[in-house]
């Protein structure tokens, strides 16, 4: 009979900290948590903002519903309580990107108070940084690049956040990007004067 494993669990005193990858970095680590309607341009802002925080040597990684329910999370559906495990396991995929002392950047509708609050507390109060993406319902249906609210208007798209599912908007958001009246870039810009002081290694 084998020997009983004494030390399946890491040993994280052995572990390399996570402030000494940040110092290698030159940064220092957040998980910015970008909350609005479908189309309200959460995924353009975020993409405008990786670029450029690239161009500045910034570490980065996007999380969204395009390279996550693809993968981690392609066994899924839209009920509440697949919602809910979509949250918590991109919640826990951010925080081992925190500790490695990187900047993630999340573009997630997350139409709730309760499954955002999920998600600061899996990831940190500190280094959770709720960045409410304003834009009228309005204008995102205009927009409606998928065509989402147009089936969700005929009722071929169940529980459709802002049609007939809620969308609870953040009563106190770090940061909040009103882009009615606001070219992409200039809500980029908004986003990064608030971001870049955040992740200043000092």
């Amino acid at each position: 009979m084998s020997q009983k494993a004494t030390n399946i669990h890491p040993i994280h005193d052995q572990v390399i900290q996570r402030e000494a990858k940040e110092k290698l970095l030159k940064q220092r680590a957040k998980v910015f948590w970008m909350t609005g309607l479908s189309g309200s341009g959460k995924s353009t802002i975020a993409i405008g903002v990786e670029n450029a925080l690239n161009k500045k040597g910034y570490l980065t990684q996007i999380l969204d519903g395009d390279n996550v329910r693809t993968g981690i999370n392609s066994n899924l559906g839209f009920s509440e309580e697949d919602r809910t495990e979509n949250i918590r396991r991109i919640s826990e995929v951010s925080k081992l990107f925190l500790n490695c002392g990187i900047i993630t950047i999340n573009s997630f509708v997350s139409p709730t108070i309760k499954i955002r609050e999920q998600a600061r507390h899996i990831i940190g109060a500190d280094d959770f940084v709720e960045i409410f993406i304003n834009t009228p319902l309005e204008i995102c249906e205009q927009r409606d690049v998928k065509g989402l609210y147009k089936k969700a208007r005929k009722g071929e798209i169940k529980n459709f956040t802002g049609i007939d599912a809620p969308f609870e908007a953040p009563p106190t958001p770090d940061i909040e990007i009103k882009t009615a009246g606001q070219t992409i870039e200039e809500s980029v810009q908004t986003a990064l004067n608030k971001i870049l002081p955040l992740i200043e290694k000092k």
